[in-house]
């Protein structure tokens, strides 16, 4: 069975159209530029629109503290010879956008924000043994910076307090293997990606005054788990599994440290994700695809202020036109969030309720084989 879908093309849909998923995640770490055949280059652009509100436990409303966002990718894959190919792909793999409105002296959350803005490069190199068989692997590079402001009755003493993160980096490494069917568009591939150590020069404000000095914070390490197989003529059947260890992702910076007896301003539980879906080859030109995706709420339904969801459920459907060696595709994702309970301190102590919150995500992309 030829494969008549572009697994890349798959691939741009579910990372363009990611809203929220497993933890900080954006674009689910995707390689699968890397399986494509001959010479192919990809450009992928996603914009989210979420809508993030509740209510904190002294009944004060809270509006929308998500803030839009976008994701862009770039991928290329080139054949070396008939075993052996490279491929480079930057992604922005992690992000956060939330601002939280309302007065800090009459609101638990009022002036709580937090950003997250990342990059990564990846060099990977892929030796096939033969039609069956593959392994895949190669270095990570990977920028990270970010600013955090606690704000409102919740934090007490802690008001104000802000932390600024500035641009530091790191390298980790990923490795993989596969197999594959060609003539029943069969792939199965699991990819493990290296949690990474990233250095930032670091600016702590608060009432106690300014501290600089020197943050270290690990991303998580996760594996994906990727598969498609033809199942019908036309008829293509995809889906990944994918697990991110973010109980690893500790940010304490040192006056935050000091103050609150070496707690993190994150609170980030590890995440496993799943995605299942479908494309159909409609004429000689045109694919459609569909996907679902779910993400399991956690039974501890107490997280984060600055990621203040539980689980989510999501629906994309696209399509895939292509024009002799160019491929456009695009796609649209809804995602259901799920409720969750804003809670800061030790013991935990619940602030908030967000609930009924959901997130519309568009995507776009072009491939080229040359």
């Amino acid at each position: 069975m030829k494969q008549y879908i572009s697994g890349a093309s798959i691939a741009l849909l579910m990372t363009t159209t990611s809203a929220f998923a497993v933890g900080l995640d954006r674009s689910f770490q995707d390689i699968d530029a890397i399986f494509e055949s001959g010479n192919y280059a990809n450009l992928m652009f996603g914009w989210t629109q979420p809508n993030l509100t509740g209510t904190d436990v002294l009944g004060n409303p809270i509006s929308n503290v998500g803030q839009d966002f976008s994701v862009t990718a770039l991928g290329l894959k080139m054949d070396i010879n008939d075993q052996l190919s490279f491929g480079i792909i930057l992604d922005q793999p992690y992000g956060a956008d939330v601002l939280y409105g309302g007065d800090p002296a009459l609101t638990m959350l009022g002036g709580t924000a937090a950003t997250l803005n990342s990059t990564a490069i990846n060099a990977l190199l892929r030796y096939k043994f033969n039609e069956s068989f593959s392994v895949h692997g190669g270095l990570r590079y990977q920028t990270l910076s970010g600013d955090v402001t606690l704000s409102g009755l919740s934090y007490s003493l802690l008001t104000g307090y802000n932390v600024s993160l500035e641009e530091g980096s790191g390298t980790g490494y990923i490795v993989g293997a596969a197999y594959e069917k060609p003539e029943i568009a069969l792939r199965v591939a699991v990819t493990y990606f290296s949690e990474i150590e990233n250095e930032f020069d670091t600016v702590e404000t608060s009432i106690f005054g300014e501290t600089v000095s020197t943050t270290t914070v690990n991303s998580p390490e996760a594996v994906n788990l990727d598969f498609q197989t033809g199942v019908a003529a036309d008829t293509l059947v995809f889906g990944q599994i994918r697990y991110a260890a973010y109980s690893q992702t500790i940010l304490s910076p040192e006056q935050f440290s000091t103050l609150t007896g070496g707690a993190s301003i994150t609170d980030l539980s590890d995440g496993t994700g799943f995605t299942i879906g479908v494309g159909r080859k409609f004429t000689e030109s045109f694919n459609g695809i569909a996907s679902i995706g779910w993400e399991p709420e956690d039974s501890d339904d107490l997280v984060s202020p600055l990621a203040p969801t539980n689980g989510y459920l999501s629906l994309s459907i696209g399509g895939q036109y292509k024009v002799n060696d160019v491929t456009f595709t695009g796609g649209v994702r809804y995602t259901m969030l799920g409720d969750a309970n804003p809670e800061i301190g030790t013991p935990d102590t619940q602030v908030a309720t967000f609930e009924g919150n959901d997130a519309l995500s568009v995507g776009l992309g072009v491939s080229y084989r040359f």
